[in-house]
């Protein structure tokens, strides 16, 4: 007897099923791994989302709850498995497996627990996905964009940090809220280290083209009467004190990755403050990932933006990069 299916369907031809053109694949189902999917998912921007994690309960819950939820979504294939073999054929992978960082703990005090972690996930992403991009969430995540593209083998524009297109994101809001604008109508950008050695670009602040520096010469400096380098200051430590308030950060890095999904996905030519290889620019002579403004498209990151900086700004990119350079010297075994 025939079944409901048979009954229902007539096959108009055989043959396996076409291969997804969009696939996005999330390694880490912590709280920032499924902020990034959820972000991603809200964003319409994939036919296939493959979840990773080594801890398979959780995993598969969290892959049947999204599951559960296809009704709201337009990702019609959601998958998840310990095996990285679920992986295969992603346009888009997306690292933020790791430990997480503690209460007053400094990103780079994470490094050699999460490098070994990356030693065993990275071999296997490209296994599967050779032809991917990478985005690198977790953290000391400039560190952990350098070990990626050590162990992926792959060249360095598929090999992509996220950066400081947050530290920019919530640079933009601070600053617009104290200006009493929509964050996107401010424009400033945040380069160097995801972190302590952040180099905010007060010579670029503007809005509608109204260059703030012209304003307040002194902005940003010891000498700002109006004491705008305190903002700066709330950037760095903002992940500090969300940490300190609920445990942990995640929607905004979340919504941030998957802003940076979309400029890869669909071929934007969007410019994101992201890390990327920055050996030779601004008189930087080591192998170091550092945010610099990366036009993104479909082939990663295809161009990188020549800021003029000011003196001060290229040193203190400098000493960012070198701050990196101390830790990732001494690593082992990448």
């Amino acid at each position: 007897m025939a079944s409901i299916l048979q009954k229902l369907i007539t096959p108009l031809f055989s043959g396996p099923p076409e291969p997804p053109r969009n696939k996005v694949t999330v390694v880490g189902v912590g709280q920032v791994g499924m902020a990034c999917a959820v972000s991603i998912l809200l964003r319409e921007l994939v036919d296939e989302l493959a979840l990773v994690d080594v801890m398979e309960d959780k995993l598969k819950g969290e892959m049947m709850d999204l599951q559960h939820g296809s009704l709201f979504l337009k990702t019609p294939k959601i998958v998840a498995d310990k095996d990285y073999s679920v992986t295969a054929n992603s346009r888009i992978v997306v690292v933020t497996a790791g430990v997480r960082q503690q209460e007053g703990e400094s990103r780079l005090n994470l490094v050699q627990r999460n490098v070994n972690i990356f030693k065993h996930i990275v071999p296997q992403i490209v296994r599967y996905s050779p032809d991917c991009i990478i985005i690198v969430v977790s953290n000391p995540v400039d560190v952990l964009t350098y070990v990626t593209w050590k162990l992926s083998g792959l060249p360095k524009h598929r090999v992509i940090g996220s950066g400081t297109n947050l530290d920019s994101a919530r640079f933009r809001f601070l600053m617009a809220d104290k200006l009493g604008i929509h964050a996107s109508s401010f424009n400033g950008w945040i380069l160097g280290e995801h972190g302590d050695t952040s180099v905010p670009v007060w010579s670029g602040t503007n809005v509608a083209g109204v260059n703030l520096q012209t304003l307040n010469p002194d902005i940003g400096t010891d000498c700002d009467d109006e004491n705008w380098k305190e903002t700066h200051k709330m950037v760095v430590d903002s992940a500090y004190e969300v940490i300190k308030l609920k445990g942990y950060t995640n929607w905004a890095i979340g919504l941030s990755v998957a802003d940076l999904t979309e400029s890869l996905i669909r071929n934007m030519n969007r410019i994101h403050p992201v890390s990327t290889m920055v050996q030779g620019m601004y008189g930087i002579s080591d192998q170091v990932y550092l945010s610099l403004p990366c036009v993104l498209n479909s082939r990663g990151v295809s161009s990188v933006v020549n800021m003029t900086l000011t003196d001060d700004e290229v040193a203190q990119l400098q000493a960012s990069a070198n701050t990196l350079w101390d830790i990732q010297k001494d690593l082992q075994d990448i």
